[in-house]
């Protein structure tokens, strides 16, 4: 990238009112430094103390999603402790609102399943969700999950707005491009 696509970056970034950005790959330790580095961009800002700890668990939710089902490791799958996995992740603020994003490759036949477990959370009421929750807290985790499958319905939970998402082809891959918008 030369340093005109850098400014105009930049730009976008001041306009977006970005906080925080990070492509590339995601590890444990990775998503542990952007945490504390978040934690600390949230404690110099006007934020509540309710809005900072929704705004830090829907961050870490969506952080541990690229860790564990980005379909572009750099390392070996059954590398369970160290996985590095590629996506990208902002934070930003409008309108006195924050907003997480995530973005990940996923394979393409994932899509269909990502879609029946999304789409629900859109129309549900916040009492709905918080019900779906506790269900899920009594039942087992899901087959091909690598936690309890709390990890849509917590960030549905904690958006003050419906969860927003996007697929988006990749060329000349067999992979997706899954994006996962919170606004809180």
């Amino acid at each position: 990238m030369g340093l005109t696509a850098f400014h105009r970056f930049q730009d976008l970034a001041r306009e977006e009112n970005v906080v925080f950005y990070y492509s590339g790959y995601f590890s444990q330790a990775v998503v542990s430094a952007m945490g504390d580095a978040l934690r600390q961009r949230l404690n110099s800002c006007d934020a509540t103390n309710v809005t900072r700890r929704k705004l830090f668990s829907v961050f870490v939710e969506m952080a541990q999603n690229v860790v564990h089902y980005s379909a572009d490791p750099l390392t070996a799958s059954d590398d369970a402790d160290h996985e590095l996995r590629r996506g990208a992740m902002w934070v930003g603020e409008c309108d006195k609102h924050f907003y997480v994003v995530c973005a990940n490759p996923i394979a393409r036949e994932a899509q269909p399943k990502l879609l029946a477990k999304l789409e629900p959370l859109r129309s549900m009421t916040l009492d709905e969700i918080k019900q779906r929750y506790k269900e899920k807290l009594r039942c087992e985790g899901e087959a091909g999950s690598k936690g309890a499958g709390l990890g849509f319905l917590t960030v549905a939970r904690d958006a003050s707005e419906p969860i927003e998402f996007d697929f988006v082809d990749e060329p000349d891959s067999a992979t997706t491009l899954f994006y996962l918008k919170a606004t809180l």
